[in-house]
């Protein structure tokens, strides 16, 4: 008999196929829009690798996390009838995620995305496939602790809907929300219900500009804003300037765990913070611990390639944590 799962992931699992471009041929550049990747048009252009990797996505590296620190992982998702389905089903498998609730689509293909890394950078080439999106029953024996949510195709808007009921009903379940492109789009006040319920909702500096209205540059607004959307927690990450977490009363800026090595790539940095922060109080830790386990997770994950290679079990991330300098430690904003 399968275990009670300690939390469940929800979201879209993807392929990820890494295209590892020749630095020769190619060039970045800024303008008024943002930074920008060039490369020669209307030609064949080199490149120097391409690696497959399998069973990733913000909610399957979540779920992924979430195994390695010893929780009994679950994750709903979303597969085609076809080879690359059954692949992502077997990697989970191999990382002990619970995969129960998978859902096999008959006659639709999996999600294949392309990822364009240009040195330790990347640009995702993303395309959702059309699932029938159902919210599966639970049996009181499935029912976790804590509910991870994340990126979602726009195809499964109604969805939100399935998973408020489901959380109304069990109001006891803990939900942490790292809303996806298509989620944010969505708005807030389509996903209302969603917001209102989130124990934890991480964003970065630019979303939670965007998703809350407050104005970028005051950590504080941006802060008051997103609580009034209703979580309870907020944490909001910002680069190189590290992360900043909000109870809605107490506040605190944490820095970045040093790199022991340059980063080879930063796919899945971001899921690595979120799903460790929220692994962190799942097992007990505070606010403040948990922000002191996350930022190791995720420079973990930037020393190898792909979102998923380098993240920690417990022993070996409290063995960086051992070896952290007397500044590694959340201060009060």
């Amino acid at each position: 008999m399968a275990e009670q799962p300690d939390v469940i992931s929800i979201g879209d699992i993807v392929t990820d196929v890494f295209i590892q471009l020749d630095d020769s041929y190619e060039h970045t550049y800024s303008n008024e829009h943002g930074k920008w990747l060039a490369l020669p048009f209307g030609t064949k252009i080199p490149f120097k690798d391409a690696e497959t990797i399998k069973a990733v996505g913000n909610a399957s590296n979540a779920a992924v996390a979430f195994a390695r620190l010893g929780l009994n992982s679950a994750f709903v998702t979303n597969v085609g009838d076809d080879a690359e389905g059954r692949d992502m089903i077997s990697a989970l498998h191999k990382d002990r995620v619970d995969s129960r609730f998978v859902r096999i689509n008959a006659d639709k293909k999996s999600n294949i995305h392309y990822v364009i890394r240009f040195g330790p950078e990347r640009t995702i080439l993303i395309k959702h496939e059309e699932y029938d999106y159902h919210w599966p029953h639970l049996r009181p024996t499935e029912v976790p602790k804590w509910m991870y949510f994340s990126s979602i195709s726009e195809h499964a808007i109604d969805y939100h809907d399935q998973v408020s009921d489901w959380l109304d009903a069990h109001p006891d379940v803990l939900l942490a929300f790292q809303p996806g492109t298509f989620q944010m789009e969505a708005g807030t006040e389509r996903l209302k219900r969603i917001y209102q319920r989130s124990s934890v909702l991480i964003l970065n500096r630019e979303e939670a500009a965007s998703v809350g209205g407050g104005n970028h540059e005051d950590m504080h607004d941006l802060f008051n804003k997103l609580h009034q959307l209703g979580p309870h927690v907020v944490v909001i990450t910002d680069g190189p300037a590290g992360a900043y977490a909000s109870d809605g009363q107490n506040r605190w800026k944490m820095p970045l765990y040093p790199d022991p090595q340059p980063p080879v790539d930063r796919t899945g940095a971001g899921d690595a913070f979120a799903s460790t922060f929220v692994a962190a109080l799942a097992k007990g830790l505070n606010i403040e611990g948990a922000l002191q386990w996350a930022p190791i997770n995720s420079m973990s994950v930037c020393q190898e390639l792909g979102a998923q290679a380098g993240l920690l079990n417990e022993h070996e991330l409290n063995h960086w944590l051992r070896k952290a300098p007397d500044w590694y430690k959340p201060t009060r904003m």
